[in-house]
């Protein structure tokens, strides 16, 4: 009698030892589910943090528009050089932002008007191109060389393939585009763009006091490119222009 109780004392003694490790057991998976629990909603809301930081910038970005057009905030407090809109009001400005296009179909420079770079001032776009004109001044006492370029700041679907970009300075019109792709040579009556994130790089040399420069800038897709495929068709691009001064040399 007395062996058969000392063996449910001890068969008790174990059956509680295990219930306690279960319980330990137990207890330790419920703290490592709480843990991971907690590092996933901290990586989630992590996540959703950069991806609405990310948001905010692009928005910041893309509202500045399809082309905008910077003068470099020393310029005046160095030589004088400065940029408006209108050549009536002469407000002057460091960023000036031509409007953009919901849409864009390919078009061909032959239906363009004769006339854009005397059209308005401002913003003047049309059926399928983005079209605007603008002043530079120079106000100092100085002759000047500034130079102009035109970064691609994001191309989608290699639109830039077919893109074309009309420069007029007064009344002289450069056409730039890029190389073509199956050949790598200019496409005809254009130049080639600078490189591959710049369109263009120009100098304008010897603008003396007082002379004033007209700029018109026309961006349309080209119909009659080679590379103007199918496969371009929703994409986009944004260019910024940048126009930066440095002095003669005396």
């Amino acid at each position: 009698m007395k062996k058969q109780e000392e063996k449910e004392k001890q068969s008790k003694k174990k059956r509680d030892k295990m219930t306690e490790a279960e319980k330990t057991l137990k207890s330790y998976k419920i703290r490592e589910r709480e843990v991971k629990v907690k590092v996933i909603r901290v990586a989630i809301l992590i996540t959703l943090l950069f991806l609405i930081i990310i948001y905010f910038i692009l928005r910041t970005v893309y509202d500045l528009g399809d082309f905008t057009i910077s003068l470099d905030p020393q310029e005046d407090t160095q030589s004088g050089l400065v940029m408006y809109e209108s050549i009536e009001t002469k407000e002057e400005r460091k960023i000036l932002k031509a409007d953009k296009l919901e849409f864009m179909d390919n078009i061909s420079i032959n239906w363009l008007p004769d006339n854009l770079h005397n059209e308005r001032d401002g913003a003047h776009n049309g059926e399928n191109y983005i079209a605007y004109t603008f002043y530079l001044e120079n106000k100092g006492s100085d002759a000047i060389d500034y130079w102009y370029t035109i970064h691609i700041d994001d191309v989608i679907k290699n639109v830039d393939r077919a893109v074309r970009v009309m420069i007029y300075l007064n009344d002289s019109r450069t056409v730039y585009a890029k190389a073509n792709e199956s050949t790598g040579t200019p496409e005809t009556g254009t130049k080639a763009f600078y490189s591959t994130t710049d369109v263009l790089l120009e100098e304008r040399q010897n603008f003396n006091p007082g002379d004033i420069d007209k700029m018109t800038i026309v961006i349309w897709i080209e119909g009659d490119d080679p590379d103007c495929v199918d496969a371009l068709i929703g994409g986009e691009m944004k260019m910024t222009m940048e126009i930066t001064e440095e002095h003669k040399a005396q």
